[in-house]
Order: C-alpha cells, then structure tokens, then sequence
C-alpha cells in the first residue's frame, strides 16, 4: 500500500514530508552522540540545552502559527523549512555549551513554527472532509521517512566518525531544502482576512475550551517518550527480555503506523467520531501500560512476548489518539485562524519532549507497577474527559453541521 496520498496538493505535502523525515530521522538516532562525543558536551548540558529548545519551540508555536495566517501558510512555511535547514547547518560550527543552547532553541522553534505552518497550509488546501484522512497518509509518509533516516544514521553510528555524523547533517539540511523547494510548487495560499475591530492579535490565547482541549492531547502526547525512551530503560533495566526486544518494539510501532494509520483514520468523520476514538484510545493505553508493568515476570522469551504484546496495545492506541487528535484540531479551529490554533495544538508534541523524560523515567523506573497504572491512569483520565471538552469548545464556536452533532450526541 502506497503511503502517498493522491495526486495534487496532498501528495506534494507528502512528499515534503517523507523526504525531509528521512533526514530528520537520521538527525534523531546520531545528534545525542555527536553533541558529547564530537563537540564535547556532558550528557547534562546536551539534555539541558534540548529541553530548553523545545521551551522556546513551544513559547513560538503561537506566534509563528499566527504568522502563518497573516502573510499566508505557503510563504510562511517555506520560510520555516529554510529556516530549519539552516538551523541544522549550525550545529556543525557550534563549539561551546552556550552556542548548542543558542542553536537548539532557533532549531525547536522553527521546526514547530513550521509544523504550525504545514497544519495550516493543509486546512488551506484540503476540504475539511478530506484532511483528517490526509493527515494520517502525511504521518504515515513521515514515519516511512523517519525508518529509512534512522537506519542512514545506523551506519553513522557504526563507522562513529566526524565525518560521518557531518554527513547526516547535511543530508538532514538538505531534506528540509529539498522539502521547501517542492512545498513552493504547491497553489497560492493567501493570507486570512484582518483581524476584526476587538479580536485580539492572539485569539488562541483566550480561547479557554480550545486550550483545555490542547491540555488533555498533551497528556495523550505522552506516549511519544514512551515509546522512545521510557520502553528502552524499562527493558535493560527491569526485564529479563534480549536487547533486540527494544529495536524490535520500534520497528513494530514505526511499520505499524506506516500500515495501519490511514486505515484508523477513516472510521473517523466528525468531532463526534473523534471524541470516541481518542476515549477508546485511553483505554488501550491504559492496557498497554498495564501490560508493560506485567513484563518483569517469565524468562527472556516470556518478556520478550508480553513486551510486544503491550507494544502493540500501545500502537493501536496512538494511532487512534492521532487521528481522532488531527480531526478536533482542525474542527475546532476558526476559519483565517488555523496557523495560531494549530500552532497552540501542536505545541504539545514540544512539552512532550520537553518534560516528557523527567516524567516518564521518575513514573516508570522509580514506580515500577505502580507508575505504570498510575500512568495509564492519566492516559484514561485524559481520554474520557476529551469528550465533554470538545462538547465544551463546541458550544462556545458557530454551530456548524458538524458542532451542532456533537451537541445533539453528547451522551454517545
């Protein structure tokens, strides 16, 4: 099955997105390494200064989004793709702890102005029946991308030379140039008309239903360093299971998400469908999380199966908090506005990364059994009230056909 949506708008938002996550996953998989082993950071200062990065990436998010709307999605997100690749080209010359820091706070900012940027040019370019279905075919592309950089910075990691790392870089710059030169062929997309007498420059920021919607996606964004960091320790630390199994659980989610995303994403239609996927999605997180806890128990090939298991509990459950995610997000968002709100939504991915590996770690490796219901737990918490959230946020915006279901089907 082709992870490419069809021809048009939606396939050159694909393409952008595959070629410049190919570099963005070798960037992922080797950057840790060359910060401390080439440039000569501690492992304290490379973390520190990463959390301060997706800080400001998340104090941008906003404002580039709402940039996005003023001088129009396909100009702004050109910008921020070159502005990307450049950021990446810095970190080549950065030699002090104060340079790093500088570098992955424009870094983080302008990968979420441009994520920002791309939710607004698809809301621009996509019918809104279309683009939560569109949306799952660009993260399917972006995981497909993100697999084949991870294994190009596989082999920089093997040969672990300056060099070798310099050439990820370059593909990862490269990427972002190439993905800015195909997002230029896309239609003309003109600015949003000005703002209203009264409106405020940032209307997200008051926008209070909207902003407890983005709180509970935020908490369901939490697997993101689940999967990526909390998972790995879990198993060398507290599990019998062979060192494969942490490999192994991230092809499965990476292929899974390839395969099976855009297939999740059609039984969602409306906010009503949407609310629904993401409580059902609560509660397989809560059973992978559950599952996991259960790991430390048999022989090797005994954790090895039940880690998987969970794995794939856990798959099935981001990509249903995903989609039913990309649907809210777009509804919800006033027409002329997409790049600020969608800024605001999206700002979660970047406190996930933020605070997500101090949380997770203390929860998980501290807690043991305990921590992981206790984070299942915030995972089902967050999924049951998403429903009379949305239901909140709708009634408070027009009551278009789609707001005015919600409504009549609170209790579904």
């Amino acid at each position: 099955m082709s992870v490419l949506p069809q021809p048009g708008p939606p396939r050159v938002l694909a393409l952008a997105q595959l070629i410049n996550s190919c570099g963005d996953g070798a960037f992922y998989v080797t950057s840790a390494l060359y910060f401390t082993r080439v440039v000569g950071l501690s492992a304290t200062e490379a973390g520190f200064g990463l959390t301060a990065g997706w800080a400001a990436g998340f104090l941008a998010s906003v404002p580039l989004g709402a940039l996005a709307d003023r001088r129009g999605p396909k100009a702004t997100a050109v910008a921020l793709a070159l502005g990307t690749a450049a950021a990446v080209g810095a970190f080549v010359f950065i030699s002090s702890f104060a340079a790093f820091v500088l570098a992955a706070c424009v870094y983080a900012s302008m990968q979420c102005g441009l994520a920002a940027a791309r939710q607004a040019l698809l809301a621009a370019l996509v019918d809104q029946a279309e683009r939560t279905r569109t949306r799952a075919r660009l993260q399917s592309s972006t995981n497909a991308g993100l697999a084949v950089g991870a294994s190009l910075g596989g082999l920089a990691l093997y040969a672990d030379t300056r060099p070798a790392y310099l050439a990820v870089f370059a593909v990862d710059v490269a990427g972002f140039v190439v993905a800015a030169l195909l997002l230029r062929r896309l239609p003309p997309t003109p600015p949003a008309p000005a703002r209203t007498a009264g409106e405020p420059r940032l209307a997200v920021l008051r926008d209070r239903p909207y902003a407890l919607v983005s709180l509970l996606n935020l908490v369901m964004q939490l697997h993101i360093p689940m999967i990526g960091l909390a998972i790995p320790l879990w198993i060398v630390e507290r599990t019998a299971a062979p060192g494969w199994t942490v490999s192994g659980l991230l092809v499965l989610n990476t292929v899974s998400v390839v395969l099976f995303q855009v297939r999740v994403a059609r039984r969602v239609k409306d906010l009503t469908s949407a609310s629904r996927t993401i409580r059902y999605a609560g509660v397989l997180l809560l059973a992978s999380c559950a599952v996991f806890a259960f790991s430390t128990t048999g022989g090797p090939w005994t954790a090895a199966l039940i880690l998987l298991g969970a794995a794939a509990l856990q798959a099935l459950g981001e990509m249903m908090q995903a989609s039913g995610a990309w649907e809210i997000s777009f509804a919800l968002a006033p027409d002329g506005r997409h790049g600020q709100y969608q800024g605001f939504f999206g700002s979660g991915f970047a406190v996930a990364r933020m605070i997500g590996p101090l949380v997770l770690t203390t929860l998980v490796l501290s807690g043991g059994t305990l921590g992981w219901l206790v984070l299942g737990g915030a995972f089902l918490t967050a999924g049951l009230a998403m429903g009379p959230a949305v239901r909140w946020a709708a009634a408070n915006r027009p009551l278009e056909a789609d707001r005015a279901q919600v409504l009549v089907t609170a209790r579904r």
